[in-house]
């Protein structure tokens, strides 16, 4: 698949997305650029954001297999992942497959169970394996996690530790919709009160899972040359030499950031990276890697503000 067919596909994904979710184009950008560069996406926002409703939509453009698992203070790894069950009929363990062996996981609120349950998701976020009893069993190759959390709510929630946070390609940041967009929710889901059906709304598929395959191989074709991966580089180095930043971002996210930026490249038909890929998609793939210092934090500064300065400071290639 050529990038001209990679963004015809996107476009289209775009536009049944946007059959049941009213805005979020920005959100909707990121999951396309996460599933085409192999990453998995963390989207945070207030209750009723359309997190939820955007996930489903998603995978049902793409057909892909969706499982849902809603994270609670009593969910086990077993709950996840799956177990050994003793047959007494055959006299032999039989594995029973969780949730996680699906195309794209929903892992909602994520934060609300102990880390324990969180670090069952961790072999498959990096590995796309799991592991029972000392077996692996492999997960789909496009397998992907969008997880959600509530930043309002903080009581009974456990905060994602930093090693696994930086699994996470991107950080959506969901905002409330202008005054427009949610005139325009009113309007479309304003006679109903449970959750939006995607396909009641008309949300049809776009790609099977052979074409989905074709639009991650694509990203392979797109080229990235030295005065930009110079410039990724110079990005990440500065969040471990701003005076706003106490911990900067690891190698392991100039690598990802990179790979984010062929993907969008793909998705808007170029096979080349520009710096603008980078810039655009720097927020959302280092927000969640950085730590604010204790002056920046008394200021109340946010960690956006720290790396919107930081990308004006850096220099882009010409």
């Amino acid at each position: 698949m050529n990038v001209d067919e990679v963004k015809g596909v996107a476009q289209r994904i775009r536009a049944e997305v946007a059959k049941a979710v009213v805005g979020q184009e920005h959100t909707i950008d990121l999951l396309l650029t996460a599933l085409v560069a192999g990453g998995h996406i963390l989207m945070e926002g207030p209750p009723g954001s359309a997190k939820t409703l955007i996930a489903q939509c998603f995978a049902r453009t793409l057909d892909l297999q969706f499982g849902r698992v809603q994270f609670t203070p009593d969910l086990m790894p077993g709950d996840i992942l799956g177990t050994n069950l003793f047959n007494f009929q055959t006299s032999t363990f039989q594995v029973r497959k969780g949730p996680i062996f699906c195309d794209l996981l929903l892992a909602d609120e994520i934060n609300r169970s102990p880390p324990k349950t969180q670090a069952a998701l961790l072999e498959a976020m990096q590995e796309r394996q799991v592991t029972l009893d000392g077996v692996g069993h492999r997960l789909s190759p496009r397998f992907m996690v969008v997880a959600t959390q509530n930043p309002i709510e903080q009581q009974g929630t456990y905060p994602l530790p930093e090693a696994q946070l930086d699994r996470f390609l991107f950080k959506a940041q969901l905002k409330y919709p202008s005054e427009a967009e949610e005139r325009a929710i009113v309007a479309a889901h304003g006679q109903r009160t449970g959750q939006p059906d995607p396909v009641a709304l008309g949300v049809a598929v776009v790609a099977d899972t052979a074409m989905v395959s074709a639009l991650i191989d694509s990203v392979s074709k797109v080229r990235l040359v030295e005065p930009v991966i110079a410039y990724v580089v110079a990005l990440v180095r500065a969040t471990r030499e701003s005076a706003d930043i106490a911990v900067g971002a690891s190698p392991r996210a100039a690598a990802m950031l990179a790979a984010a930026a062929r993907g969008r490249a793909a998705l808007d038909g170029r096979d080349y990276v520009i710096p603008d890929d980078v810039k655009a998609l720097a927020p959302d793939a280092l927000r969640h890697r950085i730590l604010l210092s204790p002056a920046a934090e008394i200021e109340g500064r946010s960690a956006d503000e720290a790396l919107g300065a930081l990308i004006a400071r850096v220099e882009p290639p010409r």
